[in-house]
């Protein structure tokens, strides 16, 4: 019997559309994932033949240095992350905090390890910050350099034209980077295709490069190193910087699209550009210089500067927009104080802009920049952050897949102690520059390390006060008398931390204003260690007598806590929250440092700043400003 033909025409139809679908991510993923990656060829070969590594620049060793970044590549970005780490989604998330929620979870019934994770993962979420620091600077100023190869009388305008573009760059993200990102990944591949064709054209002229696809040269270069090795390897390793991106994005695109990427695309130009560099080197040791720029010739190096300085613009919006993601769900998770979130657009929740993160950024972008002054002076400072946020997802990695996915042990064991001595020598690699600049990316991460980690102490310590020192609900409740209270007509909705004990704002009612609402709802805010919790999940709703009502609203960390449209899911579990007749009663803590308590005295202080400047509720969680109530209660911790 012949198939319907609608039914072919049907299908036909869907597997286009299916097509069409992962093409356009794929271009996406092209355009803001490998943004950071795409750029490393600006500098990488450059800082391999400086003086402070000891490389001498002849064919050997140019063959060699070029066969070990092709592996590293091959290793480190192919094998670890596009086929081992991509696979370690959230729930479709990934990224350092996301996959820190994940392993916490797969060893949920040991509690110790599990705060070690934690603490962990934080760091390397802190680290990333360092990242997003350099990546601008390194990227633009990397690029800005090529107009010194074009004219050598314009050396004096790098740092000026880097700090312009910068500061452009981040006056611009308050109006969101949907309009600029359709432009990423048409810019991106035309990026990588000069990469890829400017790579064959020297090839083409010294066949001999083609040697380095031989790992044998990359052991051979590494071993006659000797005790160089970790400076040489320091500079190799400019050459992987972006890797963690291809895991932190995969909720924007998805596993396959950013494999396909990788794999046909991104890797095969890279590769190429690599290639051709060091083909240029050998025939022309003079380029050694600028050998990037000096692949083009004279008609071609200024569109290339142009085009240069557009994927280095892109490589950092995606490192900023990173930074703002990260940021959320960092202060959902509880690890930083609430924020002012903007979002930019109606469509993709996603897109957003976080005002004190953007200005935080710039300043320590324009900084560096003109501190370190030159992409060889940051290149000092970049790859400390990268290489031990690379070993700190190795580490939660091997929990993932031994613990949640029930890998053997003698396989998940062997798999990471493999990556992790890849990651150690990348590691001491970058290390040894430390006081070459390696100390600002740590130092950067550590202070955020102790402001989130004093955050989530001082967190704990209050909700134990306000535990010890409230009164329970339950007894509360059953001890009213509704007859001798006034109600009145309205739904009240008092916002608390700790749904056990009765609201301060709601003691404040009964003594100074002597009335009950008709309706009173004990609402706390609940956020998980996964990305996103459906709508399905989202309300529970408890009744506790004399029209009194405990609902809690479950949240991920990539969810918006949209409070309103929340509670309208209230309706269909017998509870009626009418929106035009509801006031939503807040409780300002005031904290307290007290001798002796939880925490050192100068980060309860350090604590205590942090609450009084952090955001306020109502923005945060999309309250309507003219419904809101809030009352003030001093805790002490």
């Amino acid at each position: 019997m012949p198939a319907d033909p609608t039914s072919r025409d049907a299908e036909a139809s869907h597997a286009t559309s299916r097509r069409q679908g992962l093409a356009a991510l794929t271009l996406g993923a092209i355009g803001v994932v490998y943004g950071d990656i795409g750029t490393s060829p600006l500098y990488t070969v450059k800082e391999i033949f400086l003086p402070a590594t000891h490389v001498a620049l002849n064919p050997r060793n140019l063959i060699g240095a070029v066969s070990v970044i092709f592996w590293a590549l091959m290793l480190v970005v192919t094998l670890k992350y596009v086929l081992l780490i991509l696979r370690a989604d959230n729930r479709g998330e990934g990224g350092g905090l996301a996959l820190t929620a994940l392993a916490s979870s797969a060893v949920r019934s040991k509690p110790a390890l599990r705060a070690a994770l934690l603490l962990l993962g934080v760091f390397g979420a802190t680290l990333f910050y360092g990242d997003g620091v350099i990546t601008p600077a390194i990227s633009v100023i990397g690029a800005m350099e090529g107009l010194e190869v074009l004219t050598p009388g314009l050396a004096p305008y790098i740092v000026p034209a880097s700090l312009a573009v910068l500061v452009g760059l981040f006056l611009i993200q308050r109006f969101g980077t949907g309009l600029v990102g359709r432009w990423f990944g048409p810019i991106i591949v035309l990026w990588f295709v000069t990469l890829a064709a400017t790579g064959v054209l020297h090839i083409a002229q010294q066949p001999a490069i083609l040697a380095a696809l031989d790992p044998r040269h990359a052991w051979v270069f590494l071993i006659e190193r000797g005790w160089h090795l970790f400076a040489a390897v320091g500079a190799i390793v400019l050459a992987l910087t972006g890797a963690e991106a291809l895991y932190a994005d995969m909720g924007h695109f998805g596993r396959r699209p950013i494999q396909l990427a990788w794999t046909f695309f991104v890797l095969p130009a890279l590769a190429l550009n690599y290639m051709g560099q060091g083909a240029l080197l050998i025939g022309d040791p003079s380029a050694i210089s600028n050998p990037f720029y000096r692949m083009f010739p004279d008609a071609l190096r200024l569109p290339a500067v142009v085009l240069a300085t557009l994927a280095a613009i892109i490589a950092s919006q995606a490192v900023i927009s990173g930074a703002y993601s990260m940021t959320k769900q960092a202060i959902q998770l509880g690890f930083l104080p609430r924020m002012e979130v903007r979002y930019t657009s109606a469509k993709e929740a996603g897109q957003i802009y976080m005002p004190a993160v953007n200005w935080a950024l710039l300043f320590g972008v324009l900084a560096a920049v003109l501190y370190f002054g030159s992409s060889s002076a940051l290149a000092g400072a970049y790859g400390i952050a990268v290489t031990l946020t690379m070993m700190i997802t190795t580490v939660l990695t091997f929990f993932v897949v031994s613990r949640g996915w029930g890998v053997p042990a003698p396989v998940a064991v062997g798999a990471t102690l493999f990556f992790l001595v890849i990651d150690a020598l990348l590691v001491a690699g970058c290390l040894i520059k430390f006081f070459d600049g390696g100390w600002f990316p740590l130092l950067l991460g550590l202070l955020l390390f102790g402001l989130m980690s004093t955050w989530a102490r001082g967190r704990t310590l209050l909700m134990e006060s306000i535990r010890r020192d409230g009164i329970e609900l339950q007894p509360f409740i059953d001890a009213l008398d509704p007859r001798s209270i006034h109600r009145v007509e309205r739904t009240a909705v008092y916002a608390v931390a700790n749904p056990e004990t009765v609201p301060q704002a709601l003691l404040h009612n009964l003594k100074h204003n002597q009335v009950l609402h008709e309706r009173n709802v004990i609402l706390t805010v609940a956020f998980h260690e996964v990305p996103w919790v459906g709508m399905d999940e989202r309300v529970e709703v408890e009744s506790l007598g004399h029209s009194f009502w405990r609902v809690t609203l479950h949240f991920g960390f990539m969810n918006t806590p949209d409070v309103p449209k929340a509670l309208a899911l209230v309706d269909t579990q017998g509870l009626r929250i009418p929106p035009f007749e509801t006031t939503y009663f807040l409780s300002r803590e005031t904290v307290v440092p007290t001798p002796g308590g939880g925490m050192a005295n100068w980060r309860e202080r350090l604590f205590a700043a942090m609450t009084r400047n952090a955001s306020g509720v109502v923005e945060f969680f999309r309250l309507p400003d003219n419904a809101v109530v809030e009352l003030g209660t001093r805790v002490q911790i």
